[in-house]
């Protein structure tokens, strides 16, 4: 009973931010996978990536109702850090685990701090070129694979402050290339699925689902430039707890 509790309170605050601020989902539930429900590191990003897919293509429909995804960007943004992705992961092999945590905490600070400087929350969206799109989500993708984790986090920052996306738009977008990256990653893993404790990961999937929809609602009744400083500041906040976790 207490860790189906557990899995329904976890599930509901990862929906919700990812429903409102289009990223945290891996950041948030493999940790809580790991010490809150006991699940082993690599079960705990099975069961992550199986979450964060299905809460992330649920919000994604939410989102693209009102007119906020990007479809052309956040596809070229995804299949441009397939491949980098895969590079990353590979090199992350041969790093120690605090020097990743180090080098996470480094880039979501930098993310987070770009996005705290006045900016474009709700100016007008420029045309953004195929060019740029591919560039950047091939950067992150690099960067994703090397430090494990980011996705949404460092999604959101890159569509704002490089390629000039409104933070509804974002937000949106952002969604539509964590669900492009799960499934991605799911085909990788193939039968591991198979062992989750599905007893768990079930309800921690439907609060996440429910939670998502709550915070399309959010994110709705916010300004864009308030849903951007939200965003920045959870991201700091995420920045320095890894930073601390790699020192101690």
């Amino acid at each position: 009973m207490t860790a189906l509790i557990l899995a329904l309170a976890a599930g509901a605050v990862i929906g919700l931010s990812l429903g409102a601020l289009g990223g945290g989902g891996s950041v948030l539930a493999v940790p809580a996978l790991i010490y809150l429900l006991g699940f082993t590191p690599v079960a705990a990003t099975t069961a992550g990536l199986v979450i964060v897919a299905l809460t992330s293509a649920t919000a994604l429909t939410a989102h693209a109702r009102h007119g906020h995804v990007r479809w052309r960007t956040g596809l070229l943004f995804a299949a441009a850090g397939t491949g980098p992705a895969m590079l990353g992961s590979a090199l992350a092999a041969n790093l120690p685990a605090g020097a990743l945590s180090a080098g996470f905490a480094t880039v979501a600070a930098v993310a987070a701090v770009r996005m705290l400087r006045p900016g474009r929350a709700d100016d007008a969206v420029r045309e953004t070129r195929p060019g740029h799109a591919a560039a950047a989500g091939a950067g992150l993708g690099a960067v994703t694979g090397v430090l494990g984790v980011g996705g949404g986090f460092l999604a959101v920052p890159a569509l704002v402050s490089v390629l000039g996306l409104r933070m509804r738009e974002a937000v949106g977008t952002s969604l539509l290339v964590i669900t492009v990256n799960s499934l991605a990653a799911l085909g990788l893993r193939g039968g591991t699925v198979d062992h989750l404790d599905w007893t768990v990961v079930a309800p921690f999937a439907g609060a996440a689902v429910l939670g998502a929809w709550d915070g399309r609602r959010l994110a709705a009744k916010l300004k864009g430039s308030t849903l951007q400083r939200a965003f920045a500041v959870a991201l700091l906040a995420v920045a320095v707890s890894m930073f601390v976790d790699a020192v101690l």
